[in-house]
C-alpha cells in the first residue's frame, strides 16, 4: 500500500437504497435482484447503501483483535527474514497481499505453509486485498476502475475472490481482509458513491461467507468518504478502519480524521510513515509502519 496524499445475492436478502440527487439513474436492477428504491439525501452529501443482513449470520463479534505495532512490506518476506524480525523488532503483526489483481508485487513466497509457520512464530496477521481503483483514481499503475453501474455486483465478486484466497491459506472464520481503496482525488460526488456502493457490498459479501470486512486507505480521500456513508446511514459498514496518514503518530486515535467514531471497539488501524529501510537481527526490509487495535488473522 502506498499513500498518496494529506454466489449471488437473493432478491429475499437484498435492499438497496439508492438517490438519483444530481448523479445519473441506477442502474437496473439484475434478474434476482429487487429495483432499486429512490431515496433523496440532503444536498451535498453520499446517499445511504443499505444491504440487509441475516443478523444470525456473520464474524462480526468473532476474532482476534492485536494492539501494538506492525508493518506492510510489498511482498511476503523470507522465513528467516520474519523469524530474525520476531526476536529482534518490536513489530507483532505483519501485512500480507492475499489477493486481488492490482497487487503491487508478486507473492512467490505466500502460501498456506508461510502463513502456518509465521503464525507459529507469534505474529498476526493483516491480510489485504488489492483490485479495482476509484472510478476517478490517477493511478497509472492501476488501471482497472470501479464501474459505478455495477458496484454492488463488483463488490461482491471480489469480497468472493478474498474470501477464497483467505481459505487457501488456512485463514478460517472470522478473519479479516482489509480492501485496499488507495488515494484518489476528492470532490467527485459520483466517485465516492461507487467507492462506497462496492465497500458496502463487499463487507455484505464477507460476512456472508464468515469473515471480517476491513477498508484500508488514505485518511484525505476513501477513509473521509466512509465517515460520510457512515453517517448517511449506508450498511454494512466495514468491521474495521485501517487509514493512511503519514503523521509519524504511532497511535489510533484517529488525529485528522474527520471522524472514527463508528468504530471504536478496537477496529482501527494507523498506518502512519512509509517506505522506511529498516534492520533488525541482520535483516533489511522497506515497510510502511503501522499502529494496531483492530482485527487480525
Amino acid at each position: 500500500m502506498r499513500y498518496l496524499g494529506p454466489a449471488a445475492l437473493t432478491a429475499a436478502s437484498l435492499v438497496l437504497l439508492l438517490a438519483t440527487d444530481g448523479l445519473p439513474d441506477a442502474a437496473p436492477a439484475a434478474a434476482n435482484e429487487p429495483a432499486a428504491r429512490v431515496v433523496a439525501p440532503p444536498p451535498d452529501t453520499l446517499r445511504a447503501t443499505v444491504l440487509a443482513e441475516d443478523l444470525r449470520i456473520g464474524p462480526r463479534a468473532t476474532g482476534k483483535v492485536f494492539a501494538g505495532p506492525g508493518f506492510d512490506a510489498c511482498t511476503a518476506p523470507p522465513l528467516e527474514t520474519m523469524a530474525a524480525w520476531k526476536q529482534g523488532s518490536p513489530y507483532g503483526a505483519v501485512g500480507i497481499y492475499v489477493s486481488g489483481g492490482q497487487r503491487g508485487c508478486s507473492q512467490p513466497r505466500l502460501t498456506a505453509d508461510w502463513v502456518r509457520q509465521v503464525t507459529a512464530m507469534g505474529w498476526q496477521l493483516l491480510p489485504t486485498h488489492v483490485g479495482l481503483q476509484a472510478p476517478c483514481s490517477t493511478l497509472g499503475n492501476k488501471p482497472r476502475r470501479i464501474d459505478a453501474a455495477t458496484a454492488v455486483q463488483q463488490g461482491r465478486s471480489e469480497a468472493a475472490e478474498a474470501a477464497a484466497a483467505l481459505r487457501a491459506l488456512g485463514l478460517g472464520p472470522g478473519s479479516p481482509v482489509y480492501l485496499d481503496i488507495e488515494s484518489y482525488p476528492r470532490g467527485d460526488r459520483a466517485c465516492a458513491q461507487a467507492v462506497m456502493d462496492f465497500t458496502v457490498a463487499w463487507t455484505h459479501r464477507l460476512h456472508q461467507d464468515g469473515f471480517r470486512s476491513g477498508f484500508y486507505s488514505s485518511a484525505d480521500s476513501g477513509v473521509a468518504d466512509l465517515v460520510a456513508a457512515a453517517r448517511a446511514g449506508s450498511s454494512p459498514l466495514p468491521d474495521a478502519v485501517w487509514y493512511a496518514r503519514w503523521d509519524g503518530r504511532a497511535d489510533t486515535a484517529g488525529a485528522g480524521v474527520p471522524d472514527l467514531s463508528h468504530w471504536p471497539d478496537h477496529q482501527r488501524v494507523h498506518q502512519y510513515q512509509g517506505n522506511v529501510q529498516e534492520t533488525w537481527a541482520g535483516a533489511t526490509l522497506t515497510v510502511d509502519r503501522n499502529q494496531l487495535d483492530g482485527p487480525v488473522g
